[in-house]
């Protein structure tokens, strides 16, 4: 495949596919007709919704079900919890094989876009004027986020950031200001002053980096992006061999061969047990943080050449292949959770961030500053790039890039070379896809 990926000069194939290697279906398999639904007038419609939510987080959302329950006597939602959001996304996958679909699912900002290029989603335009949301009180990042082709296909619900959060009594201890580092740089010079040593056996680490399974490509792409680089751009040209993009591979490498970082598979215990003095984590992580007992502090991602820091999280798709009275029931739930009171309650007990405007918030940020770091920097964020959002298997291809690196110390400009080879195969049937259903 040539190393130019944009969509509108390729030749249309497999239009009569379309959606197939999304979801590795045939296209016969994603869209199959749904049974008819007989409701008596006054009756409940019952729909069936995955999501991902576990521990404190589950608990809340279980509290906002309930919350719903008891606002309505029209809908009654049945919530299933299928793991993690790259979980749910498998499950989904072979439950349209299958043809055994929820009514709407929750998806993270890196997995709605299959479902979509496959056509198993439906548009919500008209549930969102029938039901009368104003979407103007909608962060607008997050909105457009979830449109394509002039609709609206996935809203936007448990939206975070990764923060900078650092221990407050190492970095006392190390002599350093009491804020995150403005630079990448600045990290790697306060980084081996925050290390301990028993003989030759590290017992404290200045900071810790996230493995291929804990989205280490997330937390890279504000890296990557700081330095000038990028992973790829809008027309799926892959872009990660780019002199600032390998710099960024440098600076990541050299953390771990200077000694004072290494790779974790649990950052937040490490966190909260003293192993590491910082991290970088999701804004989602800040109620289990709660638990800590030293003083921990929140901050921007590192700059560099400029800054850098990419939305992230989830949000709710509903299924086409749900009738049409369900397809509204689901609609009105995600209306619901996403109005200005519940997502100020889901974001004040979560630490995900509020996705309207309207939200009120004032008194708790006071109370609870760290909380408003991540509201903060929207203002330097933006949706990632194309290659870790919506190709398939993206972000294991850069996360697995990224882990050689890390844990291997692998040579840096021929890992890359090989992630955008594997990115460009995976690209090409998305492209054709895309081509095919939006011309």
């Amino acid at each position: 495949m040539s190393n130019s990926l944009n969509r509108r000069t390729l030749i249309k194939a497999g239009a009569g596919a379309a959606g197939a290697a999304a979801l590795g279906v045939s296209k016969r398999s994603t869209v199959f007709a749904a049974p008819a639904v007989i409701q008596e007038t006054g009756s409940k419609v019952k729909v069936v919704f995955w999501s991902s939510f576990g521990g404190k987080n589950g608990e809340i959302e279980q509290e906002v079900l309930k919350r719903f329950h008891e606002s309505q006597q029209d809908v009654e939602v049945e919530l299933q919890n299928q793991g993690s959001y790259d979980e749910t996304a498998t499950k989904l996958i072979g439950a349209i094989q299958s043809q055994q679909t929820p009514d709407f699912s929750l998806l993270s900002e890196a997995n709605w876009f299959r479902f979509y290029a496959a056509e198993a989603l439906a548009p919500m335009d008209e549930f969102i004027s029938s039901e009368g949301v104003d979407t103007s009180d909608y962060v607008e990042s997050f909105l457009t986020e979830g449109q394509r082709n002039g609709q609206q296909w996935w809203m936007s619900f448990a939206r975070s950031t990764p923060l900078f959060y650092y221990n407050k009594e190492k970095w006392a201890e190390a002599g350093l200001e009491d804020r995150g580092p403005k630079t990448y740089s600045e990290l790697s010079e306060w980084g081996p002053k925050l290390v301990k040593k028993d003989g030759s056996n590290v017992t404290q680490w200045g900071f810790q980096h996230a493995p291929a399974t804990d989205f280490i490509a997330w937390y890279f792409q504000g890296t990557v992006w700081a330095h000038g680089g990028a992973y790829s751009d809008e027309n799926f040209n892959i872009q990660i061999t780019e002199p600032n993009a390998v710099a960024a591979g440098e600076w990541l490498k050299s953390t771990v061969a200077e000694g004072w970082a290494a790779p974790s598979a649990d950052r937040v215990t490490d966190f909260l047990n003293g192993t590491t003095a910082s991290m970088m984590q999701s804004t989602g992580q800040l109620s289990n943080l709660k638990s800590a007992t030293f003083d921990f502090g929140a901050a921007f991602l590192p700059s560099e050449a400029n800054p850098g820091c990419p939305t992230g999280g989830a949000g709710i798709a509903i299924l086409n292949t749900a009738p049409a009275e369900k397809q509204l029931a689901a609609f009105k739930y995600i209306a619901y959770v996403t109005s200005p009171e519940i997502t100020a309650y889901w974001s004040q007990n979560t630490g995900y961030m509020p996705v309207r405007k309207s939200a009120d918030m004032e008194a708790f940020f006071a109370e609870n500053p760290n909380f408003k770091v991540a509201v903060d920097q929207l203002a330097t964020t933006k949706p990632q790039d194309p290659a870790r959002r919506f190709i398939p298997g993206g972000d294991v291809i850069i996360g697995g890039g990224l882990e050689e690196i890390t844990v291997n110390q692998a040579d840096v400009a021929s890992t890359f070379e090989s992630v955008k080879t594997e990115l460009e195969d995976a690209a090409g049937p998305l492209v054709d896809e895309l081509d095919a259903i939006e011309g």
